[in-house]
């Protein structure tokens, strides 16, 4: 195993109260890939921060390769004494650094590096931090949410970007597809210490499931060997009185660890408040346009949106995503076209911007309305602290303005906002921003399961895929030009159906092209048929495809076992290395054999 390049060990920090971090490790090797993952709130901005050398902790050890250069992507960059973003992002750079690379990155990133530093957007100024931290190709990387800000077409972009880096990197993200695709080691912070899993983020949700189902089981055998201890001690035999008195002290430690043990945070426990149904018809727009001055950000659009549906809408940054929601929920009026809305309706927002927080506000105030200590929520009276339990506020935290809150404090106590009030058209713009994996699936159960209409705009694939039942998104990706169409179900179908268009499209192109002279053969003549070893796969392949299938139950069955983790790591690895392979080789084989069908059909008229 080769040396660590940077190494964090049983480092421990406390703010006053609880320790944040106690005892956490981070160990960084060339060429890893690793993503720090945990709950809101867990330290992990912190301990990125501690490996930087940003802040220091009051004890552990921390070792840093003498040689080897460390970027950290800024949160809040300082562009002072910089009078453009080439300027401030060259400034990154090493003696022997390519100064193209700062062009290329700043490229891709939607800047000309002639923008004035002062004038940036938020968004704009985090990606000028990222070609700065990008462009020297540093021996370590660490990037605290990288993709906030960034479109589809972009984090896809950096995905391939960071894959063939050779930095060694360290990301936090919200983002489950890009962590997916990026990691190849998960470090889990978790109550202020750490685990290390040496598998890419894919694995990591059903390896914490098995950590904290091992934990728990170890809880419940000390508290049945307290009970034995106790029995003994007031049954037993009294004659050895030293014997006593060490398994009176063990039992005490006993105690002790069983009452001091933290479990993990709780989830957030949330349903959406009952509103009367809408109407059948929520939104029917027809022809609608919009444009400013010359530009074209709407073309005729229409689409009947019924109860029921969640449409979620995608596209690069000004494409026009969020001009298209307003008009669709009758926010913005179209150049042309109308917008008639659904009767009934009671409308919930969740803003990107979170501009419905004052941040002088309380919590309580804010999630009251300023109208006492309670709030009705499905009907019934809540205590506004007990509410507030359920997103995982503490109740000291109900006098505590909304400034001293993190982003993802902030999102999800919007989200309990919207969801204590009666609603039947939920409108959630970017509602993923800043959420934790654990409130990401909480809210991402919500939206399956509500009985109204979504909309919503994400960047998130993961989630589209998982909530949308269809997709609006530019007619032209690249080069967004007015025109949208809606494709059936989430980003990945939406990107197949794409495709398939392009294809089809080609075909048509193709046949225009060729000479008149060549005409469709006369019924009888020879035809184009499949070849032997075409045939052959056609045949096999449902065949090898069953084994297949038969090969990843087996596994699955043993897998199922929950105590086969604490009890045979390797074997555990093992078995999901084996089901890894044997289900990308049974997509391989599904697809072949789609395309060898479609290809027999088209053969045969």
């Amino acid at each position: 195993m080769a040396p660590p390049i940077l190494k964090l060990d049983d480092i421990f920090l406390s703010f006053g109260g609880a320790p944040l971090l106690a005892g956490a490790s981070l160990q960084i090797e060339a060429g890893d890939k690793i993503c720090l993952v945990g709950r809101n709130g867990s330290g992990k901005s912190t301990l990125l921060k501690i490996a930087a050398g940003l802040v220091e902790a009051q004890s552990g050890d921390v070792f840093r390769h003498p040689s080897s250069t460390v970027r950290y992507l800024e949160q809040a960059p300082d562009f002072a004494g910089f009078n453009t973003v080439q300027a401030y992002a060259e400034a990154g750079l090493g003696p022997g650094d390519d100064p193209y690379r700062v062009t290329y990155l700043l490229s891709h990133l939607g800047l000309t590096g002639e923008e004035d530093p002062r004038m940036l957007s938020g968004g704009e100024s985090r990606r000028a931090a990222l070609a700065r931290v990008m462009a020297p190709e540093p021996d370590i990387l660490l990037l605290d949410e990288p993709t906030n800000h960034l479109d589809l077409p972009t984090i896809e972009w950096l995905e391939g970007e960071l894959q063939k880096t050779r930095s060694a990197l360290v990301l936090i993200s919200h983002d489950r597809r890009f962590l997916e695709k990026v990691s190849t080691a998960t470090v889990w912070l978790d109550r202020g210490t750490s685990r290390r899993l040496d598998r890419g983020f894919a694995h990591f949700e059903a390896w914490r499931d098995q950590v904290l189902e091992a934990e728990e089981l170890e809880q419940h055998k000390l508290g049945k060997s307290i009970e034995r201890e106790e029995h003994w001690l007031r049954y037993g035999v009294t004659a050895r009185r030293k014997r006593n008195m060490r398994r009176l002290g063990e039992l005490q430690t006993m105690r002790s660890n069983y009452r001091g043990h933290k479990g993990p945070q709780g989830t957030v426990q949330a349903t959406v408040s009952d509103a009367q149904e809408s109407g059948k018809l929520v939104i029917e727009a027809d022809k609608i346009t919009k444009s400013f001055g010359e530009r074209a950000i709407v073309t005729p659009f229409s689409i009947r949106v019924h109860r029921g549906d969640c449409i979620g809408l995608v596209g690069p940054n000004g494409a026009g995503k969020t001009t298209l929601l307003k008009m669709l929920t009758g926010q913005l009026a179209p150049d042309s076209g109308t917008v008639k809305l659904g009767t009934n309706l009671e409308i919930a927002t969740l803003d990107q911007k979170r501009e419905d927080l004052d941040p002088e506000d309380t919590l309580a105030n804010y999630l009251t309305d300023g109208r006492g200590e309670n709030l009705l929520v499905n009907g019934e009276q809540r205590h506004v602290t007990g509410y507030m339990k359920e997103f995982l506020f503490q109740p000291e935290q109900a006098r505590t303005p909304i400034r001293n809150l993190s982003g993802g404090e902030r999102a999800r106590l919007m989200l309990a906002r919207i969801l204590s009030r009666p609603t039947n058209l939920l409108i959630l713009d970017e509602p993923t921003n800043d959420l934790d994996i654990e409130t990401l699936d909480l809210l991402q159960e919500i939206v399956a399961g509500f009985p109204g209409t979504v909309i919503l705009v994400s960047h998130d694939r993961d989630f589209l895929d998982r909530t949308v039942t269809s997709t609006i998104a530019p007619a032209v990706p690249d080069a967004p030009d007015g025109r949208w169409l809606e494709y059936a179900g989430g980003y990945s179908d939406m990107l197949v159906q794409r495709k398939g268009a392009l294809e089809e499209r080609r075909k048509a192109e193709k046949a225009a092209e060729k000479p008149k002279t060549q005409e469709a053969p006369a019924p009888g003549s020879s035809k184009v048929k499949l070849s032997f070893k075409q045939k052959f796969a056609l045949e096999n392949l449902p065949k090898e495809m069953a084994k297949a299938e038969a090969e990843i139950a087996k596994r699955e069955q043993v897998m199922a076992d929950p105590n086969l983790f604490t009890r045979d790591p390797a074997a555990f690895n093992r078995l999901a290395s084996e089901m890894e392979k044997l289900r990308a080789g049974l997509t391989k084989m599904e697809e072949e054999w789609l395309e060898l069908e479609m290809l027999r059909e088209e053969l045969e008229g």
